[in-house]
């Protein structure tokens, strides 16, 4: 079975590609580097997890996940801007991703300036996604 902290991957994945707003690819833990013409681009991926246990005999984790945006342009956090907002209004709309987790909450976002031909930038959106499993299973809640 799959554990719940990969079905949120791969749901966040799916929302964010199926979201026409974007108007960029999305990838799943991409870690080859992006060609110029293949951004802008948005990669998820997951960045830590942890666990306590209010409950017995549950878990509950809080999960950071990553939504960096790549893009290149002459002023790049300029040009990522709508498409942040879109991720941002596609995380937000439903804060349980569908059953999944029982919160959804953004936390930080930092930019990353690279001189090339074409300035680029990567800016890294951070979401807290809180969810829970049973202690001994993480497929189940």
């Amino acid at each position: 079975m799959t554990t719940r902290r990969e079905l949120i991957l791969a749901d966040i994945a799916t929302r964010l590609a199926s979201a026409p707003s974007i108007g960029a690819p999305v990838y799943r833990s991409r870690v080859t580097p992006m060609a110029r013409g293949e951004t802008p681009a948005v990669i998820v991926e997951p960045v830590q997890d942890s666990a306590s246990q209010p409950v017995i005999p549950k878990l509950d984790w809080m999960l950071t996940v990553r939504v960096s945006v790549i893009v290149r342009a002459s002023i790049p956090d300029q040009a990522a801007d709508s498409i942040l907002q879109a991720i941002h209004t596609k995380m937000t709309a439903d804060l349980t991703l569908g059953g999944l987790a029982y919160d959804v909450q953004p936390t930080s976002t930092a930019w990353e300036f690279v001189e090339s031909d074409v300035p680029t930038g990567m800016i890294t959106y951070d979401f807290m996604v809180l969810y829970r499993t049973a202690l001994q299973d993480l497929t189940q809640e």
